[in-house]
């Protein structure tokens, strides 16, 4: 009797673990569904540049850190789509190659304009040596002119603006661009994420600066011995011990091809946000005040999230925190979870006011298995303006949670139906020895011991940490949920990839990506979607403080539309939102039944607020915001 009872008890609980784990098991399509989903998509891949002389696989780096080089190294990959000559589309890229350290300007392939020499960006007459690398390059007329500067930020330095001298339609030269410091005089930063808005609703720029390890940290100094800032984390899930992020406030001088007068304004952050180990952030105004609020992707701690109340020439910016119910786990409570943010992106669904917040995060399987992040919103802009967050965390329900060692991500609609797709940057350090049993040691070890540089596993040329993994191609289904359908689109490459930057390279209406890898070489992704319907392409502008004439991208401005006949759409002009990737200036919008009725959104250069409506046709246009809150198709 005894050994039935064991047996049936045995039994009993056996199903219930077969019925738990059939609960347990992820939605899936067939093999057919998945082709058939992706038969609205193509995308034909062309290289975007090639193995420069002399390619490095890492960097030197301090003394104390050489038996981790190649963790050390394993960012610096990035790229921005911008119209530099004036073309109405997206056909030049600046592109940031670690393998010899460059940042350059070249034609982007397959835009059809007229070819020119690469142009590699140098900041000619100032300090710069072995020891300084760039990670990223922002577009930004911060001088209003008319004409793209470029934003280069760095390990070993602060960042530089290399201000264009050359006019709105001239083809890039090196000497066309001048080298001018943001910080006087220069500081030595390690900085990973750099951003662009007008946070205190001036109606100029500002820029945010996210920074990675200590001030003063000569991380990529063979000399620098015995450096007591060169440390790493002091945790892995609440870290505050990096370098301080800062906000630089800019006012124009109204003469062209002067660099603005940078103010820092870093008191605005909290200490807690102010010492992050950033490695992204994106800006979207959500409260409906005008002013852009903050969403920072943090590594080895808690991503920050900070309402603006900000007023002109007053920053001031609140950080607000999820609250954690019965059935949310701690480390997926907004702004207060333990998961490492390393991108954020915002899609807005079904007509949403608000926008599904996405952060990329490491879900490598048998690993740190975390979560990517898809924070739902459940309530109401103006709740944060009351301290409460409107948000839950969804990506398990949405099919996104798993991915890889996942970087940038990027919301766009690739096949103009209206609906976003997402495309996500996966990949450490490619190799053929895993390295996982030493991460995974560390990882789960005393917090105590993380900072100290010492106690780190080696990780070197030949090691693999999540170096064989593809970059996800998320389609939204009908029911919501999210497939990845990079392999039926043959773009499931084993990239090693930082960053995406989206735009229309050949001005066909249809979406493209250029793609920045580390070690390796980068790619463009023309878009040869074979049914899409027609979009509507918008370069948003408005007069510049220099006058002449100057028009500069309305970055904070707004598209939406929510007209019968017409998908819903709305879209915030934040081309720099993400992890070193930067997409083009322009909002693009699904036109499937034609003219589009649209209501447009942004703030003049003296800080006033405009809301107008307005009709646009199929294709490309220029939308000229002007002061009096008029808006005139050109």
């Amino acid at each position: 009797m005894r050994l039935m009872y064991r047996l049936a008890t045995l039994a009993l609980a056996l199903a219930m673990v077969g019925a738990l784990g059939t609960l347990t098991v992820r939605p899936s399509m067939s093999e057919m569904e998945r082709d058939e989903r992706a038969s609205s998509f193509a995308f034909e891949t062309r290289a975007l540049n090639s193995e420069p002389d002399g390619a490095r696989t890492q960097r030197e780096v301090a003394p104390d850190l050489e038996h981790f080089e190649g963790w050390i190294s394993a960012v610096g990959a990035g790229a921005a789509l911008l119209d530099l000559r004036g073309l109405d589309r997206s056909a030049d890229v600046c592109l940031v190659d670690p393998r010899d350290d460059s940042v350059t300007l070249r034609n982007a392939p397959g835009s059809s304009a007229d070819d020119y020499p690469v142009v590699e960006l140098l900041p000619e007459g100032l300090p710069y040596d072995r020891t300084m690398a760039p990670m990223g390059c922002v577009p930004a007329d911060l001088d209003e002119d008319g004409d793209l500067d470029l934003l280069v930020y760095y390990w070993g330095r602060s960042p530089v603006l290399f201000v264009n001298t050359a006019g709105p339609e001239a083809t890039p030269a090196a000497e066309s661009f001048t080298a001018h410091e943001t910080v006087e005089p220069m500081q030595t930063w390690n900085t990973t994420a750099l951003n662009i808005a007008d946070l205190d609703g001036s109606g100029s720029l500002d820029v945010l600066v996210g920074n990675y390890f200590p001030d003063g940290a000569r991380v990529l100094d063979p000399e620098a011995a015995g450096d007591s800032r060169m440390e790493m984390q002091q945790s892995m899930g609440l870290a505050t011990n990096s370098g301080r992020n800062r906000i630089l406030l800019t006012e124009p001088e109204g003469a062209a091809d002067t660099p603005p007068v940078f103010t820092d304004a870093s008191t605005a952050l909290p200490e807690h946000v102010a010492n992050a180990w950033t490695l992204a952030a994106g800006f979207q105004d959500l409260s409906g005040n005008g002013v852009p609020d903050l969403y920072l992707a943090n590594d080895f701690g808690n991503d920050s999230f900070l309402v603006n109340r900000s007023t002109p020439g007053e920053l001031r910016l609140e950080p607000l925190k999820g609250e954690r119910d019965m059935v949310t786990p701690k480390s997926q409570v907004m702004a207060n979870g333990s998961y490492k943010g390393m991108g954020v992106t915002y899609t807005y669904t079904d007509g949403a006011d608000l926008p599904t917040i996405v952060v990329s995060n490491i879900t490598t399987p048998y690993a740190l298995h975390e979560s990517n992040l898809a924070f739902v919103p459940d309530g109401d802009g103006a709740d944060l303006l009351e301290g409460t967050v409107p948000y839950s965390e969804s990506a398990e329900e949405l099919g996104i949670a798993r991915s890889g060692w996942a970087w940038d991500v990027k919301a766009a609609d690739f096949d103009n139906d209206g609906t976003d797709e997402l495309v996500q940057a996966t990949g450490f350090l490619k190799g053929d020895r895993t390295r996982w049993p030493e991460l995974q040691e560390i990882a789960m070890g005393n917090d105590q011991l993380l900072k100290y540089p010492q106690a780190w596993p080696r990780f070197s040329e030949g090691d693999d940490l999540s170096g064989h993994e593809t970059n996800p191609f998320w389609v939204r289904g009908e029911d919501g949920r999210y497939t990845d359908l990079a392999a039926p689109l043959g773009i499931a490459e084993y990239d090693v990839t930082r960053a995406f930057a989206v735009g229309d390279v050949d001005g066909d209406g249809l979406l493209d990506m250029a793609v920045a890898n580390q070690w390796q070489n980068s790619r463009m992704l023309l878009n040869r979607a074979p049914d899409a319907d027609p979009a509507a392409i918008l370069r948003l502008v408005r007069p510049g403080a220099a006058g002449d004439g100057a028009l500069v991208a309305a970055v904070g401005a707004s598209a939406r539309v929510d007209a019968p006949g017409h998908p819903p759409q709305t879209e915030q002009l934040f081309p720099a939102n993400g992890h070193v990737g930067v997409s083009d200036s322009i909002v693009h919008l699904a036109a499937p039944a034609g003219a589009l009725p649209v209501t447009l959104s942004w703030r003049d250069g003296e800080g006033t607020r405009h809301t107008t409506d307005l009709v646009v046709e199929p294709g490309t246009h220029t939308i000229l915001l002007e002061d009096d809150g008029t808006a005139v198709v050109r």
